[in-house]
């Protein structure tokens, strides 16, 4: 019998449940932000199944044996976040009441709030991509409970912003590994 031992290297799935909420937030977010209309809503929620929502399961549940309960517990809820958009639009949009489907938004603002609070160690690409998030769900909820347009378009921005953010951390992530060293800076956790 070798003593030797078998060493397993897992990817970093991060990058893949990043730019798969990237996108689709970026897509939802043009609409909200008053870009384009809701006619843009089928590409929504075709990303939304197959990107946003199942890869970022797929990321989540591959941060599992890497032992990051935070990438693990992001990813797979903001891919389930994706999978319950998508369903409530394709068949209860209709059905709920815009203060209900506020509180929805808001739950998910709260839920993002203590993963954002997680992040104060991590880098501040990552802290800042849970900042804008939170504040984006927030003022998408007000937009519901108000029925203030402004705040809608406002939220659309906020989705701009955190898109831009994922994506550009996913891409630093992407590119630092590939050449070794730090091309796209993350800023150091403290």
């Amino acid at each position: 019998m070798s003593n030797e031992h078998i060493t397993t290297k897992f990817s970093n799935p991060a990058p893949l449940g990043l730019a798969g909420f990237a996108l689709t937030t970026w897509l939802l977010s043009m609409i909200n932000a008053g870009w384009f209309t809701a006619d843009g809503m089928n590409m929504v929620l075709a990303v939304a199944l197959a990107y946003g929502g199942t890869a970022q399961m797929i990321a989540g549940v591959m941060e599992l044996p890497r032992g990051n309960t935070f990438g693990a517990t992001a990813f797979v809820s903001y891919g389930a976040f994706w999978w319950s958009f998508a369903l409530f639009v394709l068949f209860l949009h209709d059905k709920v009441p815009a203060a209900f489907v506020g509180w929805y938004l808001f739950l998910w603002g709260i839920f993002t709030l203590y993963m954002w609070v997680a992040t104060w160690k991590a880098p501040r690409a990552l802290q800042l991509v849970f900042l804008a998030l939170w504040i984006t769900f927030f003022l998408l909820a007000a937009a519901e409970w108000t029925g203030m347009p402004g705040l809608k378009m406002a939220g659309g921005y906020g989705g701009l912003i955190t898109a831009a953010l994922a994506f550009y951390l996913s891409a630093a992530e992407v590119i630092n590994e590939a050449h070794q060293r730090t091309v796209l800076p993350i800023g150091a956790p403290h």
